[in-house]
C-alpha cells in the first residue's frame, strides 16, 4: 500500500516524455497524414500514412489504418497496416495489429493479436520498405502463372 509504485507498461516507455503535441479525441475520425517532430496520442480514428520523429501511442479506443513510422510506437488498440520504428515497438495486451512491424526493438504482451511478418533489424530511414511497381508486378505475375 505504501510501498513504490508499481509502473504500467506505458509508463516504462514514457518516463522520459514530457508532453504530447498532438491528440485525436476518441469521437474523432481523422484522414491525413502526419509528419515531423511531434508526439500524438491516438484516442480515435486516423486513416493515413505517417512519418513522426516521436512518440506515437494508440490507445485502447484509438484505431489506425494506414502505415505509420516514429520513433517510438506503442500499441493498445487496433491498427491495420505497417509500422516501422526507430526505437521500439510495444504492441499491449489489448492490442489488435494487421501488417508487418520493423524495428530493431520490439515487445508483445500476452493476449495480443498480431498477423503480419516481423523484422528485427536496425531501421535506416524513417519510412517504412516498400516494393516498388515492378517488383509488385512479378510477385503478381508469378502467383498467377503458379495457380
Amino acid at each position: 500500500m505504501f510501498g513504490p509504485k508499481k509502473s504500467s507498461p506505458f509508463q516504462q516507455t514514457l518516463d522520459n516524455f514530457i508532453r504530447f503535441t498532438s491528440s485525436i479525441g476518441e469521437q474523432t475520425d481523422f484522414s491525413g497524414s502526419f509528419n515531423g517532430g511531434e508526439n500524438i496520442v491516438v484516442r480515435g480514428t486516423v486513416r493515413g500514412d505517417s512519418h513522426v520523429q516521436g512518440i506515437v501511442v494508440i490507445t485502447d479506443t484509438g484505431r489506425w489504418i494506414g502505415s505509420l513510422s516514429a520513433d517510438v510506437v506503442i500499441i493498445a488498440g487496433k491498427f491495420h497496416g505497417d509500422v516501422t520504428a526507430r526505437e521500439k515497438i510495444e504492441v499491449q495486451s489489448t492490442a489488435q495489429v494487421q501488417g508487418n512491424l520493423h524495428s530493431p526493438s520490439l515487445a508483445i504482451e500476452y493476449g495480443a493479436v498480431h498477423v503480419g511478418h516481423v523484422l528485427m533489424a536496425e531501421v535506416e530511414s524513417a519510412a517504412p520498405v516498400k516494393p516498388d511497381r515492378t517488383e509488385t508486378a512479378q510477385v503478381q505475375s508469378i502467383k498467377l502463372a503458379h495457380p
